[in-house]
């Protein structure tokens, strides 16, 4: 039996700041006083010492255990605490999924991006946010562009440390940062440094980073748009070269939150791009030989995208019990026997799928499948200025078949 059927009553979630108690309104104190059961982290429980309800500090790892620990205590008032909106990167979006958004009420207090913005005078609609509570710190690579401002909520105080070092590796050696801990609280801290300058190994775990990125002369860019350069990407010469690899991405039309296999992967370069194009983009990586999947794997963590999930294995069977695409590439193992077909078997319906082909055997097999499942064939030719003796001449490339198709 759920939660939700064994009681009725709602969960309160209410936000806490470092001010504690006294920064909670009328509404929350009498909730939070009043609860039978207190659900938080030990810091946050802390904050509430008056409080008489039963205390239950979360487990670590919490959400196996969520549903369970809900449900010991749902003949209960229960009063969740949580760290400023409990809605901003907390755990009440987590508890309206499990229970329904009629089961919870949430009383916010201000976030840390609201707090952090305030102190820097910045807009919060100009401000891009990137957590790195339990997630690595690589993920900042696509957010650090020229000009950008963004907040980096921290996991600990180590975190600025990471970031610092993160940008001198990227050349954004001058870029500001200013490191806001307890936030609300009479500790309240404030430290401004360039990345450059900075060498504190630690500081309050309870900190934002606050980043305005200014690139070094000599820094190298790399847009979010699809058709990074080639040397963007560690290969061995198996990779979808940037021309073609703009135009593919087109066809796949990336979508947010969607999901794309990126089949016979080589270098990971369509699936990273994939990921790039929206945070809540997600993709698998399917690569037979193990060399190229770690290199994958290094290569999503350098530019951005360590979540990229990398399958080990020869398709059609490295297919199985992989979650249902909204988008299939099919770059590298499409001429072995059946994986067309579970490719299409899997595609979700009204997905896309795009195969491109450089020889005569796959491009056989594409012309057969566009007879009988039509889509659009397409013949992609790249040709390059290169040096002819004393002269410059045009080089062509291998040229590739597409086959792009639409599942009905």
């Amino acid at each position: 039996m759920s939660v939700l059927q064994e009681k009725p009553e709602l969960v309160h979630v209410v936000g806490i700041g470092a001010d504690g108690a006294a920064g909670l309104s009328r509404q929350a104190r009498t909730v939070v006083n009043s609860a039978e059961v207190l659900f938080g982290s030990s810091r946050q429980l802390d904050l509430v010492p008056e409080a008489t309800g039963q205390r239950v500090a979360w487990p670590t790892p919490l959400l196996p255990a969520l549903p369970g620990l809900l449900a010991e205590h749902a003949d209960r008032s229960i009063c969740v605490l949580a760290s400023g909106d409990p809605m901003f990167y907390g755990i009440g979006g987590t508890l309206v999924k499990l229970l329904g958004r009629d089961r919870v009420r949430i009383i916010a207090h201000p976030s840390s991006l609201s707090l952090a913005c305030a102190r820097m005078g910045w807009p919060v609609q100009e401000t891009a946010v990137v957590s790195l509570v339990g997630r690595p710190v690589e993920l900042l690579h696509p957010r650090v562009q020229p000009g950008n401002r963004l907040l980096v909520l921290s996991a600990d105080g180590t975190t600025p440390h990471e970031v610092a070092a993160l940008l001198r590796a990227r050349g954004y050696g001058p870029s500001s940062m200013t490191v806001l801990s307890d936030l609300g609280s009479e500790r309240e801290g404030c430290i401004t440094s360039t990345a450059d300058e900075w060498h504190q190994s630690t500081v309050d775990p309870l900190n934002v980073v606050a980043i305005e990125c200014r690139a070094a002369p000599d820094a190298r860019t790399l847009p979010i748009t699809p058709g990074l350069p080639d040397d963007a990407f560690e290969h061995d010469g198996q990779l979808t070269k940037r021309d073609v690899r703009a135009i593919t991405l087109a066809r796949l039309a990336p979508l947010p939150g969607q999901l794309l296999w990126d089949v016979g992967a080589g270098a990971g370069s369509i699936a990273i791009e994939w990921m790039r194009s929206d945070p809540s983009c997600r993709a698998i990586a399917i690569e037979q030989r193990d060399d190229r999947a770690q290199r994958i794997a290094a290569n999503a963590s350098a530019l951005g995208v360590p979540g990229l999930q990398v399958v080990t294995g020869a398709v059609p069977r490295a297919l199985d019990g992989l979650a249902e695409p909204d988008a299939i590439f099919v770059g590298g193992g499409g001429t072995a026997p059946g994986a067309l077909e579970a490719c299409w078997a899997a595609l979700r319906p009204g997905g896309r799928l795009v195969v491109n082909a450089v020889t005569l055997e796959l491009e056989a097999l594409v012309a057969d499948w566009y007879r009988r499942c039509g889509g659009e064939l397409v013949r992609i030719s790249v040709e390059r200025a290169a040096p002819i003796g004393g002269f410059t001449g045009w080089r062509p490339a291998m040229p590739v078949t597409q086959w792009v198709v639409s599942k009905r």
